[in-house]
């Protein structure tokens, strides 16, 4: 337990502000506020929600899209020592509901047109006393810009608080099962902001320009910090879907120079033909995470955009930080040492990997088990849910659920989740390795390895291919061919399916019980 205060981090926007007062510090389709606009408006929202009632402790739900008042919410959040608990606003109103009353939520910010999830909040939360709408106000909800007018020009001090108190409640991806609260700490984040800045965006300064392309709920929300700390400009980009030629149209005129985003996103962006259109010379880190890269689709990017790659690899109970792979740890060249290929980099700085097999028992070098962490990345646990919190903490380590080992040099490589393992004929298969040579056929857009039952040999694997555009379509015997002398046998999947799209989370990631539930619909096992 840490006795000391933390410094909050709501601080540090006013600490910008102050620095930097006329400089911009949000772009959004033509409109831009300055650091000391931004500043002024969270301290105005931070005293109107305490004429509210809310207090220090309190959690505040938001539902919106990328805007200004959803950057501004968690400032406002962190200032008043309250828990920001932000969601994707692709939910549905029933997943929306039960974030609200899973964390306790005492007041919901939510954008016009999400009236549906506001009321299923309403109509389901014991715990919900306001309900605060951005854009026109509506009966007697006040508006989030009337609140804020009202309030306007009074100073808001930045509330005391401890180092374990909870800042943000990042809820995992839900990809299985219902989604759970990492409680991110203030003393934690504080750390996290630290590292981030150190390992991934190295020289980052109030000259720089970051550009949100995914939802700042998550992953993004993480790297938008950073950018505040330092006082780079951030560009909101609009719109229900990422449209790759406005988003190559803005890092020209704004001169982005970095990004957070997912290996998805990544490859339809330098997979659009307006890639060669724009000036991207301006970018200097394009981070990725979320999901492990796959090799064929790294090289793409790299050809299109140069030594800018960075990979991350983490969750968000370790808010990312457990691997990282630089720039110049990436190289287009495949016989280059410095490529790494299939790896996701060496330990964080700070933080602490091991390899355990299924007695908690430390694994040599280049033997499988299960990826664990420590340091003071980790979240303190999960929100009211002590049973997956020592679950995840056993031992002192955070348990991360997936498969990998570390090589001679320290490097990590991630084979898959623990649930993704599959055993064929008393063989161990980790799907990420077939996918990756699939992914190496010219053929080939998108790869998804998945084990199913089988009468002979207990489990068999089986693919679903996104074909590539373009080119001579794969089929069947074309990849078996091309699997042939580059992946064992006894790995080789028994059946190839062919779809058009992948189901993917809202956050940008492959979801395979969406792919196993969709073959058992239509019969097709």
């Amino acid at each position: 337990m840490h006795d000391a205060q933390s410094i909050n981090l709501g601080g540090f926007l006013s600490r910008t502000a102050r620095l930097f007062p006329e400089r911009k510090a949000v772009i959004e389709e033509g409109r831009s506020w300055s650091w000391k606009d931004v500043d002024l408006r969270v301290q105005a929202m931070a005293t109107a929600l305490k004429d509210l009632g809310l207090e220090k402790g309190d959690r505040i739900l938001v539902q919106s899209r990328n805007n200004l008042q959803l950057f501004e919410s968690c400032w406002v959040a962190f200032r008043m020592g309250c828990v920001w608990v932000p969601t994707n606003f692709r939910l549905t109103p029933p997943e929306v509901s039960y974030l609200a009353t899973s964390s306790g939520a005492c007041a919901m910010i939510y954008e016009a047109g999400f009236e549906e999830h506001a009321s299923k909040v309403q109509q389901d939360s014991t715990s919900l006393k306001h309900l605060i709408r951005i854009g026109d106000v509506q009966g007697d909800q006040p508006s989030y810009e009337s609140l804020l007018e009202n309030h306007l020009g009074q100073e808001y001090e930045v509330e005391p608080v401890e180092y374990e108190h909870p800042l943000w409640f990042f809820f995992t991806s839900g990809t299985t099962g219902r989604p759970k609260a990492g409680v991110l700490t203030h003393g934690q984040m504080n750390f996290v902001v630290t590292n981030h800045l150190a390992d991934l965006i190295p020289g980052t300064n109030e000259n720089d320009v970051s550009i949100a392309v995914a939802p700042l709920s998550h992953g993004a929300g993480v790297h938008m910090l950073l950018n505040v700390v330092r006082g780079a400009s951030l560009v909101m980009m609009q719109g229900k879907k990422l449209d790759p030629e406005i988003f190559w149209q803005l890092v020209e005129k704004h001169q982005v120079s970095n990004l957070f985003t997912v290996p998805t996103i990544v490859k339809m962006l330098v997979e659009h033909e307006s890639v060669d259109r724009y000036d991207h010379s301006s970018l200097r880190y394009m981070i990725y995470a979320g999901a492990p890269m796959y090799r064929a689709d790294q090289k793409k990017a790299l050809e299109k955009l140069g030594p800018v790659m960075v990979q991350y690899y983490g969750m968000g109970e370790v808010t990312g930080c457990i691997t990282y792979l630089p720039t110049e740890m990436h190289s287009l060249d495949d016989d280059d040492p410095n490529a790494n290929i299939g790896s996701c980099g060496i330990p964080r700085t700070g933080m602490e990997i091991t390899i355990l097999d299924s007695d908690q028992k430390p694994l040599k070098t280049g033997e499988v088990g299960e990826i664990c962490c420590r340091g003071p990345a980790v979240c303190e646990g999960y929100h009211e849910n002590t049973e997956a919190t020592a679950e995840a903490m056993r031992g002192g380590w955070f348990h991360t659920g997936d498969l990998g080992y570390v090589d001679e040099r320290g490097l990590v490589y991630i084979t898959g989740r623990s649930s993704d393992m599959y055993i064929s004929g008393g063989a161990n298969v980790y799907p990420r390795e077939i996918e990756e040579v699939l992914l190496t056929h010219p053929g080939v857009s998108e790869a998804a390895v998945l084990g199913v039952p089988d009468e002979k040999w207990g489990e068999t694997g089986v693919a679903v291919i996104v074909p590539s555009k373009g080119t001579k379509a794969a089929d069947e015997a074309s990849l078996y061919k091309h699997l042939d002398g580059r992946c064992a046998r006894y790995r080789w999947p028994t059946r190839f399916f062919f779809w058009d799209a992948l189901p993917k989370s809202g956050y940008g990631k492959i979801v395979k019980k969406d792919i196993l539930a969709t073959l058992m619909d239509q019969e097709m096992l």
